[in-house]
Protein backbone atom coordinates (compact mmCIF):
# COMPACT_ATOMS: atom_id res chain seq x y z
CA UNK A 1 0.00 0.00 0.00
CA UNK A 2 1.28 3.18 -1.18
CA UNK A 3 2.03 5.60 1.49
CA UNK A 4 1.00 9.17 0.92
CA UNK A 5 3.42 12.22 2.13
CA UNK A 6 3.24 15.84 1.49
CA UNK A 7 5.93 17.34 0.06
CA UNK A 8 8.40 19.60 3.01
CA UNK A 9 7.08 23.28 1.76
CA UNK A 10 3.24 22.03 2.01
CA UNK A 11 3.72 20.42 5.50
CA UNK A 12 5.46 24.05 6.06
CA UNK A 13 2.85 26.10 4.68
CA UNK A 14 -0.27 23.71 6.80
CA UNK A 15 1.49 23.97 9.98
CA UNK A 16 2.29 28.07 9.28
CA UNK A 17 -1.56 28.45 8.61
CA UNK A 18 -2.51 26.36 12.05
CA UNK A 19 -0.10 28.50 14.11
CA UNK A 20 -1.87 31.61 12.44
CA UNK A 21 -5.33 30.39 13.12
CA UNK A 22 -4.31 29.41 16.68
CA UNK A 23 -2.59 32.62 17.31
CA UNK A 24 -5.60 34.64 15.88
CA UNK A 25 -7.74 32.87 17.88
CA UNK A 26 -5.52 33.61 20.83
CA UNK A 27 -5.07 37.34 20.58
CA UNK A 28 -9.07 37.82 19.84
CA UNK A 29 -9.41 36.19 23.37
CA UNK A 30 -6.79 38.35 25.04
CA UNK A 31 -8.00 41.33 23.35
CA UNK A 32 -11.65 40.81 24.14
CA UNK A 33 -11.54 42.26 27.94
CA UNK A 34 -9.85 45.21 26.44
CA UNK A 35 -12.75 45.91 24.15
CA UNK A 36 -15.37 45.49 26.74
CA UNK A 37 -13.77 48.16 28.98
CA UNK A 38 -13.55 50.75 26.32
CA UNK A 39 -17.08 49.85 24.82
CA UNK A 40 -20.03 52.16 26.71
CA UNK A 41 -22.53 50.68 29.23
CA UNK A 42 -25.59 51.08 29.13
CA UNK A 43 -26.93 53.35 31.41
CA UNK A 44 -30.69 52.17 31.46
CA UNK A 45 -31.95 55.61 29.97
CA UNK A 46 -30.57 58.61 30.76
CA UNK A 47 -33.91 60.55 31.88
CA UNK A 48 -34.67 57.68 34.07
CA UNK A 49 -35.84 58.35 37.16
CA UNK A 50 -36.06 56.09 40.71
CA UNK A 51 -38.52 56.56 43.60
CA UNK A 52 -37.70 55.50 46.90
CA UNK A 53 -39.93 55.83 49.95
CA UNK A 54 -39.18 58.42 52.05
CA UNK A 55 -39.53 55.70 55.33
CA UNK A 56 -36.37 53.52 53.38
CA UNK A 57 -33.78 56.53 54.62
CA UNK A 58 -34.13 57.69 58.39
CA UNK A 59 -32.02 60.47 59.33
CA UNK A 60 -28.25 60.20 59.38
CA UNK A 61 -28.60 56.78 57.61
CA UNK A 62 -27.31 55.76 53.84
CA UNK A 63 -29.50 53.62 51.51
CA UNK A 64 -27.79 51.92 48.78
CA UNK A 65 -29.70 51.31 45.71
CA UNK A 66 -28.97 50.97 41.98
CA UNK A 67 -29.18 53.71 39.44
CA UNK A 68 -28.93 53.39 35.53
CA UNK A 69 -27.30 50.22 36.10
CA UNK A 70 -24.57 51.52 38.49
CA UNK A 71 -24.47 51.46 42.58
CA UNK A 72 -25.56 54.54 43.94
CA UNK A 73 -26.42 55.61 47.60
CA UNK A 74 -28.78 58.08 49.10
CA UNK A 75 -28.16 60.09 52.34
CA UNK A 76 -30.66 61.94 54.69
CA UNK A 77 -28.05 63.74 56.55
CA UNK A 78 -30.55 65.86 58.63
CA UNK A 79 -34.29 65.44 58.58
CA UNK A 80 -36.02 66.30 55.61
CA UNK A 81 -32.51 66.79 53.88
CA UNK A 82 -31.67 64.16 51.26
CA UNK A 83 -28.38 63.51 48.34
CA UNK A 84 -27.93 60.89 46.25
CA UNK A 85 -24.15 60.39 45.08
CA UNK A 86 -22.39 57.59 43.02
CA UNK A 87 -21.39 54.43 45.30
CA UNK A 88 -18.33 53.99 43.06
CA UNK A 89 -15.13 54.91 43.69
CA UNK A 90 -13.30 57.43 41.00
CA UNK A 91 -10.23 55.96 41.47
CA UNK A 92 -10.66 52.51 40.29
CA UNK A 93 -14.48 51.97 40.48
CA UNK A 94 -14.90 49.95 43.99
CA UNK A 95 -17.59 50.29 45.74
CA UNK A 96 -17.56 52.89 48.61
CA UNK A 97 -18.62 51.72 52.38
CA UNK A 98 -20.76 54.37 54.30
CA UNK A 99 -18.86 54.46 58.07
CA UNK A 100 -21.89 55.73 60.37
CA UNK A 101 -19.72 56.18 63.35
CA UNK A 102 -17.54 59.34 61.22
CA UNK A 103 -20.19 59.94 58.84
CA UNK A 104 -17.81 59.59 55.81
CA UNK A 105 -17.47 57.27 53.21
CA UNK A 106 -14.24 54.76 52.95
CA UNK A 107 -13.21 52.93 49.45
CA UNK A 108 -11.83 49.33 50.90
CA UNK A 109 -9.99 48.68 47.84
CA UNK A 110 -7.43 51.53 48.30
CA UNK A 111 -8.20 53.42 51.39
CA UNK A 112 -9.66 56.68 49.46
CA UNK A 113 -12.30 58.30 51.70
CA UNK A 114 -15.07 60.83 50.80
CA UNK A 115 -17.10 63.68 52.60
CA UNK A 116 -21.12 63.15 53.22
CA UNK A 117 -21.14 65.35 50.04
CA UNK A 118 -18.56 63.29 47.66
CA UNK A 119 -15.66 65.33 47.97
CA UNK A 120 -12.68 63.62 48.56
CA UNK A 121 -10.96 63.50 52.10
CA UNK A 122 -7.99 61.81 51.77
CA UNK A 123 -6.33 58.86 49.42
CA UNK A 124 -5.87 57.72 45.79
CA UNK A 125 -9.60 59.15 44.56
CA UNK A 126 -8.68 61.70 42.01
CA UNK A 127 -12.21 62.97 41.75
CA UNK A 128 -15.24 63.56 43.56
CA UNK A 129 -18.33 61.13 44.23
CA UNK A 130 -20.73 62.04 41.18
CA UNK A 131 -24.19 63.74 42.23
CA UNK A 132 -27.44 63.07 41.00
CA UNK A 133 -30.38 65.34 41.60
CA UNK A 134 -33.00 64.78 43.94
CA UNK A 135 -36.59 66.18 44.67
CA UNK A 136 -39.23 65.01 46.63
CA UNK A 137 -42.80 63.84 45.80
CA UNK A 138 -45.18 63.32 48.43
CA UNK A 139 -43.85 59.99 50.44
CA UNK A 140 -41.47 59.75 47.68
CA UNK A 141 -37.99 60.60 47.07
CA UNK A 142 -37.25 60.79 43.19
CA UNK A 143 -33.39 60.41 42.13
CA UNK A 144 -32.74 61.57 38.39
Amino acid sequence: MPEKTLPPDQRRRYLLAMLGAVGGALAAMGAWPLVRFFMPRDTGGAGSAIEIPRKDVPPGSAHFFDYRGRPAVLLQPRSGEFLALTAVCTHLGCIVKWQDDVGEFLCPCHGGRFSLDGAVLGGPPPAPLETFPVTLKGDQIVIG
